[in-house]
């Protein structure tokens, strides 16, 4: 879930999208995430072609202590499409133990 919204409102693409209500809870956004491959940045209910996204992602997650930690975990909401979501919740990657700081990124192998 990218952005750094508070509650999810009606209008928002997780919900439109069923990402909220049928993959996690409603909940309230507490650190800012930022995602991004190559040079565009993905935005909540945005649709990217797999050629778009052949490069691992960049990945900011904020947050005022240093020693808390996060997981982030991929995964495709109604795959194979929309349509048809047999493969509902497909798992894509999962990484644990991202730092809490602002400026930080992994996935391009630099940090900013």
């Amino acid at each position: 879930m990218v952005g750094s919204g508070m509650h999810a409102q009606r209008g928002d693409p997780l919900v439109v999208g069923r990402v909220i209500g049928d993959v996690v809870d409603p909940f309230v956004r507490r650190v800012a995430l930022r995602v991004g491959y190559a040079s565009r940045d993905v935005a909540n209910g945005c649709e990217l072609r797999p050629s778009a996204i052949a490069d691992p992602p960049r990945v900011e997650v904020g947050g005022p202590d240093m020693r808390t930690f996060y997981t982030l975990v991929m995964v495709d909401p109604d795959a194979p499409s929309p349509s048809d979501p047999s493969l509902r919740e497909y798992l894509h990657w999962l990484v644990t133990d991202i730092p809490a700081t602002t400026g930080v990124s992994f996935g391009t192998g630099e940090e900013n």
